[in-house]
């Protein structure tokens, strides 16, 4: 999901995106679902979150580091 989208998903459930990254924009909205804030942390590409809308670019990005 590129970085515009994010900002929009973030915007509509009363999350200001302002310049931050799109790993922090993400762990904001999770925290603001009521879940856990771990995007980018499935080091092992192992989580239990199985329907999780960030699972996919949580992989990628962990896997990036």
């Amino acid at each position: 999901m590129n970085l515009e989208m994010i900002r929009r998903i973030a915007r509509s459930r009363g999350v200001n995106p302002g310049r931050r990254c799109k790993k922090d924009i993400i762990r904001s909205i999770q925290t603001d679902e009521g879940n856990f804030d771990c995007f980018s942390t499935a080091n092992t590409a192992e989580c239990d979150q199985s329907v999780c809308m960030w699972r996919q670019d949580c992989f990628e990005s962990a896997q990036e580091k």
